[in-house]
């Protein structure tokens, strides 16, 4: 019996030594079928390919608000946010001004632009923001992003909540019940092309509506985060005029549990297989060394900004942290 228990004992050191030096990380990514979990999917494949010191647990999240909590307290290690509710998790406003601030990681690198699209049916009479006053509108799930953006968008138009009726749907059942004529128009914050967008183009028509030059320069002005965003005509089937609106940019974000060297490592690898990432995205990833700082108003990661740094980019204003 005892000859047993001491092979078990060894058996035991010889597993756990063995894999010592493989760093298992969970990776926060939003809903199935979306961009975030595509491209948490392709990273994560590439970065354990790569580098056996990394084995990647994707974790299905209910998207931004999620991966920010579950960041700052330590249940998963990478995840992806969007760059306004990242800004006011860390700051502690908008969304997140009657709770704790979530900090406890850095940025990595912004991935690509996120377009705040405003959906209603081709046959539809609301050709601008103003003719959405008394009409029906889906400004997306409660603590989305969307949610952020839309209220900003329609303040911003000179719309209040008294003004227009709003609910809270996700975008598959926005599209469907817009295409069933029971919403009038929704809010989709989502790379370009979006799936549900251009599926709901070919069953009923769609248009875009794009934003005025006023309620775009004061949104652009007041916060860092937003940029202008114009959706190329022929985008969607149907789409026949540019549409401009407001750009959030979608950015990796690592732990602060996570070593300067690990999430160097992480950063590198990353530009690195660039064109892999790329391929498997329905979307256009900004990943170049300069690009990847825009819309950031968090600090980086020590890992991440000595990886620019050897790569001779300055962060600017932008301050470094994280793990030594």
């Amino acid at each position: 019996m005892k000859k047993k228990w001491i092979f078990l004992c060894v058996m035991l050191l010889l597993l756990t030594g063995c894999s010592a030096g493989t760093k298992k990380l969970r990776f926060g990514a939003a809903g199935l079928g979306g961009v975030y979990h595509i491209f948490a999917d392709t990273f994560a494949n590439v970065l354990s390919t790569e580098n056996n010191d990394f084995q990647i647990d994707v974790k299905t999240t209910a998207g931004s608000a999620a991966n920010l909590r579950l960041l700052s307290e330590g249940y998963i290690q990478l995840a992806v946010a969007q760059a306004d509710l990242l800004h006011d998790a860390w700051n502690g406003d908008g969304n997140f001004a009657d709770r704790k601030t979530y900090q406890g990681y850095g940025a990595v690198a912004a991935l690509y632009t996120e377009a705040c699209q405003i959906v209603v049916r081709e046959d539809s009479s609301i050709i601008s923001m103003d003719d959405l006053l008394g009409k029906t509108v889906s400004i997306g799930e409660e603590e989305s992003g969307t949610e952020q953006n839309a209220g900003k968008i329609l303040a911003a138009s000179g719309l209040t909540d008294q003004m227009l009726t709003e609910v809270n749907l996700n975008y598959t059942d926005a599209a469907e019940q817009l295409k069933d004529g029971r919403i009038d128009a929704f809010f989709c914050t989502a790379g370009v092309e979006t799936t549900v967008i251009s599926e709901l183009a070919k069953q009923c028509g769609v248009r875009l509506l794009s934003l005025d030059e006023k309620t775009l320069n004061k949104l652009t002005r007041s916060y860092d985060f937003y940029s202008e965003y114009l959706i190329p005509a022929g985008t969607y089937e149907g789409q026949e005029e540019e549409t401009r609106t407001l750009g959030v940019k979608a950015v990796l974000l690592a732990s602060d549990r996570l070593s300067s060297a690990q999430v160097k490592e992480i950063t590198k690898t990353l530009f690195d297989n660039k064109e892999k990432v790329q391929y498997a995205l329905p979307v256009d990833i900004s990943l170049d060394e300069t690009a990847a700082l825009e819309g950031i108003t968090i600090p980086f990661h020590k890992g991440a900004a000595a990886y620019y740094e050897d790569c001779g980019v300055a962060l600017e204003d932008v301050t470094e942290k994280g793990s030594k």
